[in-house]
Order: structure tokens, then sequence, then C-alpha cells
């Protein structure tokens, strides 16, 4: 048992996830020596072992590298929810990418949900996959208009979503959204179960095998700790990518930290998987497990590297789940650490659109079962030629173009949670950086008459001066007469003659 240091708080349960603690260690070879493939992937997580399956399905040869054992990463530490519904996003991603991108990430997610269910019926995999519904509560009044247009945007998607006036839960909410049909599983028993059909047939999992780097060309030759792999393609399947040839990606991801514990409660949870809209984030589920249900309660999330000393969040975590259920025991604990990229997307695809054998995927945020099984299903589809309708709106390219606008126009520095308008001769843009970083760049035009507004720094809103008209800091409308909000102003690129064009 760990002890909080010098605050008498006593960490409660085995610092273990429960994935890990039930499921037996991997015992795969180390590489010796050299070997070609047509795929290498370095990283033995959701997205390594899923792409490995469906390339092996097709005929083609693959070797997984591990740096420690496969399934122990950010998988062996997950919620395990298999969900489209990531928290508050639809209504976001419409509103900053626009409906069509929206709806990429939507069927992706969704499309993930399914892929996984069939493989693990086509498979007869034992992994407690149960379909459950999935809530987003407003656990205050101010996020109930969140709720009600997070399931506008995800009903207009074609997602499974509908408004939920009350919930099973031992405490008062504001509303929620409810998506059905999502699922819940035991990442381990599933993802073992498919490095099993992996192996063999020139398919390889080398675990104890350390990336030391990745040379391009045709072969691309991947140098190990134990050997040399040479291959056709080569996917970066880490939790963070080993290699970023531009120099560029590395800004554009974040590290977040969360707290996870495994408990029992003397009340019979109710059917579905939970989560809030607002901070901190607080996440419930039930797991089938020896001895009866476990619950899972996650939250407390915070960027790594700062925030509260460790045990803190803890027993805040604690504090929180024994003010509404009747605890009976704490089994387990453990952190949970995810990469978050600067617009909330991951990123999947081509390392740039000139590397043609380079892929990564990585960046899922706290949603990488669904996430990392599109990713698989995406790199998969672009290694074999095959058009793939999600490819564009994870593009990892799409933070070069933002790069590029920046320094072609001469843009400030933006902090987050400030806006900034600028100003380049005709040209005018609204900036705003919110607070997980993500960058809007918009049209500052006013939607009633086309007066200019003004960023308010004490409201963090954009005014309009001529009538009146107030927009949110992402653009929305929030007062009229205006009843449009701020236009998205593109990406401008530089073209061969050294001009700025749409």
């Amino acid at each position: 048992m760990t002890h909080g240091e010098n605050t008498g708080y006593t960490l409660p349960g085995r610092a273990e996830s429960y994935w890990l603690a039930t499921t037996p260690e991997s015992n795969y070879p180390a590489l010796s020596g050299d070997i070609n493939v047509d795929v290498a992937i370095i990283g033995g997580g959701t997205v390594g072992i899923t792409s490995a399956f469906l390339l092996k399905e097709v005929g083609m040869s693959v070797a997984i590298i591990e740096a420690d054992r496969i399934i122990k990463g950010a998988t062996g530490y997950t919620t395990a929810k298999i969900t489209s519904q990531h928290n508050l996003i639809y209504d976001r991603l419409i509103s900053k990418f626009g409906r069509a991108k929206a709806k990429q990430y939507a069927e992706a997610n969704q499309a993930a949900i399914d892929r996984i269910e069939y493989i693990v019926r086509s498979w007869d995999i034992s992994c407690d996959f149960a379909h459950k519904p999935a809530y987003v509560y407003a656990g205050s009044e101010e996020s109930a208009q969140k709720i009600l247009d997070e399931v506008r945007a995800a009903r207009s998607l074609g997602l499974p979503a509908s408004f939920e006036s009350s919930l099973p839960l031992p405490f008062e909410t504001y509303g929620a959204v409810r998506f059905n049909r999502q699922a819940q599983f035991h990442p381990r028993k599933y993802l073992c179960a498919l490095a099993r059909e992996i192996e063999g047939d020139n398919c390889y999992i080398f675990e104890k095998t350390r990336a030391l780097g990745i040379e391009g060309g045709e072969p691309v030759v991947i140098k190990t700790d134990r050997g040399t792999i040479r291959a056709d393609d080569v996917i970066q399947a880490t939790h963070y990518p080993i290699l970023d040839k531009p120099g560029e990606l590395f800004k554009k991801l974040s590290q977040s930290m969360s707290y996870v514990l495994g408990l029992r409660i003397q009340e019979t949870f109710p059917d579905g998987m939970f989560i809030n809209a607002e901070e901190p984030t607080r996440s419930l589920r039930s797991q089938p497990a020896e001895g009866g249900e476990l619950v899972l309660a996650v939250g407390d999330g915070h960027p790594t590297g700062s925030g509260n000393p460790t045990h803190q969040h803890y027993k805040q975590l604690e504090d929180w789940v024994r003010a509404i259920y009747n605890v009976r025991s704490i089994d387990y604990h453990w952190l949970t650490e995810d990469v978050v990229s600067e617009d909330g997307v991951p990123l999947i695809g081509r390392l740039t659109p000139d590397s043609e054998h380079f892929y990564l995927a990585t960046g899922f945020g706290k949603w990488g079962m669904t996430t990392g099984t599109a990713a698989a299903v995406i790199i998969t589809d672009m290694i074999l030629g095959r058009d793939n309708p999600w490819v564009e709106v994870y593009d990892p390219s799409r933070f070069r173009e933002i790069s590029e606008l920046i320094a072609q126009e001469d843009l400030p520095e933006v902090e987050p949670g400030q806006g900034v308008l600028v100003e380049k001769g005709e040209d005018k843009m609204a900036v705003y950086r919110d607070p997980q970083g993500i960058l809007y760049t918009l049209n500052p035009a006013c939607r009633h008459m086309g007066c200019t507004v003004s960023w308010n720094d004490a409201d963090r809103t954009w005014d309009c001066h001529c009538h009146g008209s107030r927009y949110n800091a992402r653009g929305e409308v929030i007062q009229s007469p205006a009843v449009y909000g701020l236009l998205e102003k593109k990406v401008k690129e530089q073209n061969q003659y050294g001009d700025f064009e749409e």
C-alpha cells in the first residue's frame, strides 16, 4: 500500500490497473537480428495490435515492436469506454471544422464500435463486451444549454443521441446527452486475443525491443537495440511519436493526467456510462469482476507536471465517491495519461503529405478505444491504397497549415484564454486561443451589418460597437441583433508566386 507523503492520507487499494491485474503478462520474444516485412509497427497498444491484425487479414507480413510488454502502456490504464460520445465535442467540431469534417469524426468513431463488436463476435473473444448507453450530464444549471446544443449537433450528424431530463444517479443533474448502443469491455482480454492471431505466417510481435530511429527510403529502415527491421511502410503507434521529421507536431500535443479508483459499492450501479460536462471531470462506469461488480470512478485530470500533489487528487476523487455512494471497499487505484492534440482531434495518417511510407496515430485525448480502432482502419486503408472517407478530418498536416498562417500573416502570440484582433492592410482576423490551446481564427465582420467586432477582455467575448451584437470567444452569437455566429477565417497558404490565397 502506498502512503501520501507527510499527509496522513493512505492511498486506497492496490496501486495497479484492474486490466493488468486480471490478465497474465505477455511473453513474446525480443527481436534477434535483422528481418524484412511489409509493415513495421512501433507500439503494442490498441492502434498497433489492431493495425497488425487487419493487415495480416489481407495477407501482409507485419512486425510489432514494443519497448516493454504489449498492452501495458496507455491502453493498459484506460477506462475502456467504447463510445462515439467524447464529452461535449460535436457542437464544437461543427463550429471549428464545419459539418462535413464533424460528420467524418462521428462516423469514424461510430464505425469503430461496430468494428470492435464484429471482431468480438466473429472470433468469439471473451472480453466482457456489453452494450451500454453513454451519458454526458450537466452537473450545474450553467451547463444545461451546452447539453441541448450537443444533442442538436450530434443528431444532425446522424449519431444515436437524445436528451434525458433526469438520470439514475444519486445527485442532482440538469439534463444529459444520451448515446444509445455504445459499449464497454476488458481491453486487455480483447487485445491479447487479437495478438494471438497475429503471430505466425511471417508476422511477428517482438517485446523488450526499443526503436532507436527511423530512416526513410525504400525500404524504410527501423533501427532497434536488438536488430534492424526493413519494411515498405512504418506505423508509429506509440503513445507519443518518436519521429516528427519537420519538428512541428510536438508543439501541437500535450499530456494530461487523470486518476482512477476501482471500488465496490453497496448500491446497484445503474445501467450506463456517465461523465459530467464541467471541470473537474467525473466519470463513472461499472465492470463485472470476481467478487462482485467493480465501479470505476475517474477524474481530477490536469496537465502532466502541474496540479496538486498526486495524493490530493486521489483524495478528492475518493471524497466525491464516498459522498454519493456507500463504498464497501476501494480495491485499485491507478493513473492514466493521455496525449491531447491542440484542437481536440487525433492525428492519424501520413506524417507529412509527401511522406508516403510514414504513418502515425496519436492525440486520442481520453477516447482511445474508438479513435485508436478508427486509426487502425484509416491507416490500413491508406497502406492498401483504398479510399477511406475519414482521412481528411484527422490529417496531421492540418496543424502545419495553422503554423504557416501564424508565420505568414505575422500573427502575435496568443495566450490561452485570450483573443486578439489582427489587422494587416485591409485584411482582418479575430484570433482566440482557448484554455486547452485550441486556436480559433474568425472573420471579425459582425453577421448583422458587417461592422468589425472587438475583443472584450473582461467577458472574453467579441463585441460589435455598431448595434450591440455579441459573440462568445469561439464566435457563437450570444446577443442579438445578429442571429448567426462569426464565420471561420480560413487558413491561407503561400502559392508559387509568393502570394497568399484561400
